[in-house]
């Protein structure tokens, strides 16, 4: 029996990368999503936020429409203090706004898919209990998982490719290879058959009260 082919999917890239120019590994998985984009296959939209907002003057509703068209938003960048990019999380705290991305009537992004590429510094081995970090990586990943989780968003499993500033040649290309033939063949990845939806999580109106017209000024 012949299996109906998947339709095709519309995957948002926001990449944050301070100093691309700089990059190795994110500017070369920028630039081949980009090709991947203007081939057309896969509906795919790159956003490169430090090109677009080199002033940090976000268009908030030109974020949230791209990211309204979108089933699978990619989060790309390296990992800066534990963390994301200082724009990235600007992003975060300017867009995904209460009543639009989570809390009530906020749910323009549930069912959605969020996927994280990331790049790190250190090697894996720093990152493990006897490492200089202390903690296996996936110790530095709740903060994600729980913006997903309040946004209604289902959290991929990351693609992180460690000791970026060393990575060989032949790894690197293995890597973003990998990283295009994921946004092109989403959302036909075996593992997201046993992956579960995102539960919801309500914000009680004691945390989020509406504001007064008075706060608004």
């Amino acid at each position: 029996m012949t299996k109906t082919p998947l339709p095709k999917a519309r995957v948002l890239v926001l990449a944050a990368h301070p100093d691309l120019r700089r990059s190795r590994v994110n500017r070369r998985l920028l630039n081949q999503a980009g090709t991947l984009a203007a081939a057309g296959a896969q509906p795919i939209e790159v956003r490169d936020l430090y090109a677009l907002y080199p002033d940090f003057a976000i268009d908030v509703d030109a974020e949230q429409a791209a990211l309204r068209q979108a089933d699978l938003i990619v989060w790309q960048h390296p990992l800066q203090w534990y963390s994301m990019p200082a724009l990235m999380k600007l992003w975060v705290d300017e867009v995904l706004r209460h009543g639009w991305a989570y809390g009530h009537g906020g749910h323009a992004l549930a069912g959605k898919d969020l996927w994280l590429v990331l790049s790190t510094g250190g090697s894996e081995a720093a990152y493990h209990p006897t490492g200089y970090n202390r903690h296996f990586f996936d110790a530095f990943l709740p903060p994600y998982e729980q913006t997903a989780a309040l946004c209604g968003l289902r959290f991929l499993p990351p693609l992180v490719l460690h000791g970026a500033l060393r990575v060989g040649e032949a790894e690197l290309a293995a890597h973003a290879q990998a990283y295009v033939e994921r946004l092109a063949t989403y959302p036909a990845w075996p593992e997201l058959d046993d992956l579960p939806g995102c539960d919801a999580c309500d914000t009680p109106d004691q945390d989020r009260p509406a504001a007064r017209q008075e706060d608004r000024a």
